[in-house]
């Protein structure tokens, strides 16, 4: 199969972390994936939600909020505040990242504070939520590095989409490829390898059991490269 930008089946995307992109939260980047760009700023808050406080839950919180610019795609996307809520897509993927996030942190060592995960989408070329999960552990990092709390963090974790196209396994797909799968999987991992989550869907098509170990295969080993480079960024 020839990919519409010349990777091989098995190949990222180019990928770029830049750390501090932002300076006011505790933590901030830009990454870009291929020609999908997002930013993402961990900022911290002292106190819990109300919910915590009554339910006597120690520790603090980690809470995600994502958002597409109106420029992000073509034809213009309008914002999500003109219409008074936000779309279904939208809170699942915030509520993805957040337990993505929580996945990986013992919140008791965070202590009784809130860090939002805000992820805003510059440039969507598919690809949006597994760009945000994978740099949001870089910003996260980097702000509970600057409160003094780093080693609450257990794992790292990193996302990334694979999919079956023209009948071939295909690893990180940009938007053509996407919506055009057979079958479309987002696969989220922690850095030794155990699964936050996996949503997979058949397009209009199925798929056997060989082919998701195809596939979770390929995801694996494209987290462990995002994972080097998270590493890097963050030495």
């Amino acid at each position: 199969m020839k990919r519409i930008d010349g990777r091989t089946p098995t190949e990222l995307r180019p990928v770029k972390i830049r750390p501090h992109f932002v300076a006011k939260p505790a933590g901030s980047v830009l990454i870009e994936m291929g020609n999908t760009r997002v930013v993402c700023a961990a900022s911290v808050e002292e106190g819990v939600p109300r919910w915590m406080k009554e339910q006597k839950v120690p520790g603090g919180w980690i809470t995600a909020e994502y958002s597409m610019l109106p420029f992000s795609t073509s034809p213009r996307k309008s914002r999500e505040v003109n219409r008074g809520h936000p779309e279904g897509r939208t809170q699942e993927i915030q509520r993805l990242i957040g337990r993505a996030m929580r996945a990986v942190v013992d919140l008791e060592q965070v202590g009784t504070r809130t860090v939002w995960i805000d992820c805003d989408v510059l440039q969507a070329d598919g690809g949006t939520r597994t760009a945000a999960i994978t740099g949001s552990y870089v910003a996260l990092k980097l702000a509970l590095r600057k409160l003094g709390c780093e080693a609450a963090l257990k794992q790292s974790v990193a996302a990334v989409s694979v999919g079956i196209c023209e009948g071939t396994p295909v690893l990180d797909l940009c938007y053509e490829e996407d919506s055009k799968a057979e079958v479309d999987m987002n696969v989220v991992m922690t850095g030794d390898g155990r699964f936050v989550e996996v949503q997979g869907t058949g397009e209009e098509a199925t798929f056997s059991q060989k082919d998701l170990s195809k596939l979770l295969k390929l995801a694996s080993n494209g987290i462990k490269q995002l994972g080097k480079l998270q590493e890097e960024v963050l030495e």
